[in-house]
């Protein structure tokens, strides 16, 4: 069982749509995948097609050790894979957590009970380094970063490395940059193509070679509680994600 966080420290970079169409993506290509929301909006649990309403136990109670993954878990109805869901009730698990034992480590103990069970874990980050997106790099082999290639984008990035050394040294030797992911990419804007460049300049292969469009039907998957990738299989932004779950199981085995 593989385990990545999709993470970045930047607000509105695609985190969730890549998540749940790489989640979709890979179960289209016959791999077993659990997706978990870390985030208290819970917009990875609702894009799946479940209601975060509704949601009892959810990855909350997982997280305090009243619940086992395997009660909590519900299969996305479109998608092809399983949901660890998210809703409010997680922002308060931030504040209990603080007090608690191996409050880091709560996440990757409960992922260990279900590890013969799937091929690929992938974990939608909050956008800020809390306790929550703690747990999800101490759980994780290695972390995808989405990104827009525009002008702060870079800036972003040299934080989020430098908090993925931080947790590799102290926390999770394991943990890695497995690939950049370049996301609603406009070939026409040459703003774009130039970031995109010096990325692949100074990432070189950590650079995957699948780019996501920037495509209206992924945006509007989520109001109909589909990924993208089943909303609509024949849009660009779809068979993009279809791509990068190739290039992802190819890569990674």
């Amino acid at each position: 069982m593989r385990i990545f966080c999709i993470a970045n420290q930047k607000g509105g970079v695609g985190k969730t749509t890549t998540t749940v169409n790489l989640a979709a993506g890979l179960a289209q290509v016959g791999r077993r995948v659990l997706l978990v929301d870390l985030d208290p909006q819970g917009n990875a649990t609702m894009g799946s097609g479940i209601d975060k309403r509704s949601l009892d136990p959810s990855v909350y109670d997982v997280l305090l050790e009243t619940t086992a993954i395997a009660e909590a878990r519900k299969p996305s109805p479109h998608g092809g894979y399983d949901v660890l869901g998210a809703n409010r009730d997680l922002a308060g698990a931030e504040v209990e957590l603080v007090t608690l034992e191996r409050r880091e480590k709560r996440l990757k103990a409960a992922l260990a009970a279900v590890k013969d069970e799937y091929d690929f874990v992938l974990i939608d980050c909050p956008p800020s380094l809390s306790m929550l997106t703690l747990n999800g790099l101490c759980s994780a082999h290695g972390v995808i970063v989405p990104m827009q290639c525009e002008y702060f984008a870079l800036e972003g990035l040299s934080d989020l490395v430098n908090t993925i050394k931080q947790v590799h040294a102290n926390l999770n030797p394991e943990l890695e940059i497995i690939g950049l992911l370049r996301v609603m990419f406009d070939p026409r804007i040459t703003l774009q193509q130039q970031v995109s460049e010096q990325l692949k300049a100074h990432f070189g292969d950590k650079v995957f070679n699948t780019v996501i469009p920037r495509n209206v039907r992924l945006a509007e998957a989520p109001s109909y509680g589909q990924p993208g990738v089943n909303f609509d299989p024949s849009s660009k932004g779809a068979v993009a994600f279809v791509e990068f779950a190739k290039e992802m199981s190819e890569r990674l085995g």
